[in-house]
């Protein structure tokens, strides 16, 4: 009795191993349904990209150290500062043997901005970025003063940037919503976004062993989640874990930062679902929305130029208001296709966004000093 009783007694461990490992049956942690949009980061915000409106939070203003998700701003500050990003290019002393990750480059040897941003961003070179600081505007502190500047030209004003890779500085910080708005703002640039989608890719090694440096991303987001399509990974000591992932579905991009957060790629994964879940891209204006007003008896008709698009939740829906206000000073004539004034649209009362509206056709003026002034006119 006593051997049969061990053997059932194995035979059941058995049976309750391959269950639990299978999903089968859950812990009671895993019975728990997870809450909507809860985070272990100190700091996190989800983004819809093109319109910036936030989908999900916390504590998003907080100034944190942020890392190598400084090389997004390093990045896109490139590209947009750089004539021809595949002219060959010298490396500089100054970017040989910099601490931390590393694509290993050698003074002297020669490589494209744009080789140079894909050891940037896949592999995160810190090495690339004050090589790609130099070359881009003659020195670090030069590239750092456009970094800042460009920072605040799109509203990210919480951010102040010392170094080009990220490597810790007490007045190098960031914030989440202030990333988010940098990484949407990154992501409309088809070079930035191809560089961030890339798995795997090679680059010359033209003093190394071998011909070519084998760059494979660190980023394994990309490989993990469906519709994924960025962007970047960091750590230091005093920053943690960091990461800003993005995906795309259904024709609605989202962000998701996570500053400080250990388990960044599980929770970005369960974060980016759930807004997907959540929210998806509805019309809130249609191009052939008409408007129409009247000046000196006659009707004017506007619409916006194309249709405008919103991330809304299913109850959201049923909410939305339109309100017209046309321009005060209007007056006869109005040409074909002239801004007239605007739409603003609201959800629940609450203003998210507003767009131009234009004339649908011309409108003559058929007063008597309306005709007067189209003869001297002609005249």
């Amino acid at each position: 009795m006593k051997t049969i009783s061990k053997i059932t007694m194995y035979v059941l461990f058995f049976v309750l191993a391959v269950l639990f490992g299978s999903g089968i049956v859950a812990t009671s942690a895993n019975a728990e349904e997870i809450k909507e949009f809860e985070t272990s980061a100190e700091s996190m915000v989800v983004m819809e990209t093109s319109t910036g409106r936030i989908l999900a939070s916390k504590d998003e203003n907080k100034k944190l150290p942020m890392a190598s998700l400084t090389k997004i701003i390093t990045a896109i500050v490139a590209i947009e500062n750089t004539a021809d990003l595949d002219i060959p290019l010298e490396i500089p002393a100054e970017a040989q043997g910099i601490e931390g990750s590393s694509i290993y480059l050698r003074t002297g040897e020669h490589l494209s901005m744009r080789q140079l941003l894909y050891g940037l961003m896949l592999r995160s070179g810190n090495d690339a970025a004050v090589a790609i600081s130099i070359l881009c505007a003659g020195s670090v502190e030069e590239f750092m003063q456009k970094c800042n500047d460009f920072c605040k030209s799109i509203g990210a004003e919480n951010t102040n940037l010392v170094t080009p890779s990220g490597l810790h500085n007490d007045n190098h910080y960031s914030t989440a919503k202030d990333l988010a708005t940098i990484s949407s703002y990154a992501l409309k640039n088809d070079i930035f976004a191809k560089v961030v989608s890339t798995t795997e890719t090679r680059i010359p090694n033209e003093k190394g062993k071998y011909d070519h440096r084998l760059l494979k991303n660190k980023n394994k987001f990309l490989t993990t989640f469906v519709g994924a399509d960025g962007i970047k990974t960091g750590y230091t000591k005093k920053a943690g874990r960091c990461f800003v992932g993005s995906g795309t579905r259904d024709g609605m991009q989202v962000v998701c930062v996570l500053l400080n957060c250990r388990p960044m790629f599980e929770e970005c994964k369960i974060l980016c679902e759930q807004a997907f879940e959540k929210y998806s891209m509805q019309k809130v204006v249609a191009s052939d929305n008409v408007f129409e007003t009247t000046i000196q008896d006659k009707t004017i008709y506007a619409s916006p130029q194309k249709d405008i698009f919103y991330p809304l939740k299913d109850d959201e829906i049923s909410s939305i208001e339109l309100k017209e206000t046309f321009d005060n000073d209007l007056s006869l004539p109005i040409n074909d296709n002239q801004k007239v004034g605007i739409v603003e649209i609201f959800i629940d009362k609450n203003f998210i966004l507003c767009d131009n509206i234009y004339s649908t056709e011309s409108v003559d003026d058929n007063s008597y000093r309306g005709a007067l002034d189209k003869v001297i006119t002609n005249f």
